[in-house]
């Protein structure tokens, strides 16, 4: 059938040619831009999930130059740290050879002294100049605030880390579960089961003995009925050279026994006593030394605690929840450390060695420095990490008789200057100091270094990873594959131009109706 109003093959190759032209312009389009996705028709699942590995790529990315920042940041931070670290080294030998009194003069003295005062003020000027874009690194502006420390309990905080997320303050609450303790060893001052002479409190026989701890070991030799407060006094002049003191168990009573204990707390510290002459007849004899038994907590009356013998006794360190979590003890020290709060905190004497004492709590109220280390702004995703001051005002602070004693106190006219050192023949106290901040800076150095190699550095190379292979991904997903593409356009200009051949044909078709017609 011949029909001229109506041209179903036309209109077929119409249809068939409009196909091909888009399927041409969809070639052409990808070619030209090499992306497969260029909206959301041309593929809408694997649009959304390219649009969000976008998103994850463009966070990624961001999060990789906020690591290089922060490693910027502890380079420089370090830096200047190295700088003080020398200074203190130089102080330290200053200090060591002006106690050499016997072969320095007053003059070298006074010259170390004026080297010590420079050295001490170049560190508080470099704390207090250390920047980075305008930013002070070591003068405290990075260290954590803090609201509410009793200092009757907690003698000296220093926060490592502190996350305030969806928090304005972080409260931090101690509680002491077991007591700090001394080393300790006993001698009972009854002599009521001897026959003879001596009184109770006094030593029986003439006797040697060897005095051991911490710092050193000596003899001391004991004549016999020579009171225990006597011997105390013997012991506690060698102080300085064993880490041993001792003392009556009641200063008022003098027969309540003699106790010899290691001069710091916790399990580094340790005292030990033996005899090196025994008698033969122990019966006449009461130098037997005993120790508490299973490192109990010291009852009010020590003798009525289970003793064994012994001839050492080591000390315990403080035991200490910090908000409910076991704390690690080093003597009267307590620390906890994790991502979300990581202090250090020395506790009080009178509070560490009673657990008795009701909980002590403080607020972190702000400061510290927060690096935003992931793509997505969670406290999983970020580090917090404080700097304390390094200034001379703030380095030492180590506590003899009550007093904190910081290394800005060795400066000319101070308390711990060499001329008082010199006047009270005691060096001792400055190489404490000195030591302690030669620690604190080597300590904040080392988690600087640990922060920024274990963290940063870790951080970057994983964020790296995870931009290559995501980056991999979103190529898979969006990118035009080019030989795909180009066949694709090849076949699509073929139809095109054949397509425009069989329209033409279509539309003649019609005219041969007039050959019917004659």
């Amino acid at each position: 059938m011949t029909r001229i109003n109506t041209n179903v093959p036309s209109m077929i190759a119409r249809q068939r040619l409009n196909r091909s032209g888009a399927d041409l312009q969809v070639r052409l389009e990808r070619l030209s831009t090499g992306l497969r996705i260029n909206r959301g028709k041309d593929d809408p699942a694997g649009l959304i999930i390219s649009e969000r590995i976008s998103t994850e790529l463009k966070g990624i990315e961001q999060a990789i130059s906020n690591s290089e920042r922060a490693s910027s940041v502890i380079a420089t931070t370090e830096g200047s740290l190295t700088e003080i670290n020398d200074l203190l080294n130089s102080i330290k030998a200053l200090t060591v050879e002006a106690a050499n009194s016997g072969a320095i003069s007053d003059e070298e003295r006074d010259a170390n002294q004026l080297q010590i005062d420079s050295a001490i003020q170049s560190i508080t000027r470099i704390a207090n100049t250390s920047t980075f874009g305008g930013q002070k690194l070591l003068d405290g502006s990075l260290g954590y605030i803090t609201s509410g420390i009793a200092v009757s309990t907690i003698t000296k905080s220093n926060i490592t880390a502190a996350s305030f997320i969806n928090a304005g303050s972080i409260n931090v609450s101690v509680d002491v579960i077991a007591s700090a303790q001394k080393g300790s060893l006993y001698l009972s001052g009854d002599n009521s089961a001897l026959v003879g002479p001596p009184a109770d409190g006094t030593i029986v026989s003439a006797t040697t003995i060897q005095v051991r701890g911490p710092l050193g070991v000596r003899e001391i030799d004991i004549l016999s009925g020579t009171t225990f407060a006597a011997v105390a006094a013997s012991v506690n002049a060698l102080t300085g050279l064993t880490g041993v003191t001792a003392e009556l168990v009641s200063a008022s009573n003098s027969s309540s026994g003699l106790v010899f204990k290691s001069e710091g707390y916790g399990s580094g510290n340790f005292v030990s006593v033996e005899r090196l002459d025994k008698p033969a007849d122990a019966t006449v004899d009461n130098f037997s030394l005993v120790k508490i038994d299973a490192d109990g907590d010291v009852p009010a009356d020590i003798w009525t605690a289970t003793l064994v013998s012994a001839t050492r006794d080591e000390g315990r360190d403080v035991s200490a929840l910090i908000n409910g979590n076991v704390a690690s003890g080093d003597g009267l020290t307590v620390s906890i450390g994790s991502p979300s709060l990581a202090v250090k905190l020395d506790l009080a004497e009178s509070y560490a060695l009673d657990p008795t004492l009701a909980v002590t709590t403080f607020d972190i109220t702000g400061g510290g420095s927060l690096y935003q280390l992931g793509p997505s702004v969670t406290a999983l995703q970020q580090s917090n990490i404080g700097i304390q001051s390094t200034a001379a005002e703030a380095l030492g602070g180590i506590f003899k008789n009550g007093v904190a004693n910081y290394l800005s106190s060795l400066q000319t006219g101070k308390s711990n200057s060499l001329a008082s050192a010199d006047a009270s023949r005691d060096y001792s106290t400055l190489s404490e100091i000195v030591e302690a901040s030669i620690d604190e800076i080597s300590i904040l150095r080392g988690r600087l270094g640990a922060f920024e190699r274990n963290v940063l550095d870790a951080n970057s190379r994983s964020l790296q990873g995870a931009f290559e292979n995501l980056t991999a991904s979103q190529s898979l997903i969006r990118d035009a594959d080019f030989a795909l593409e180009s066949s694709e356009l090849t076949r699509a200009q073929i139809l095109q131009s054949s397509g425009t051949t069989v329209l033409s044909l279509a539309n003649q078709q019609s005219q041969q109706v007039l050959q019917l017609l004659g």
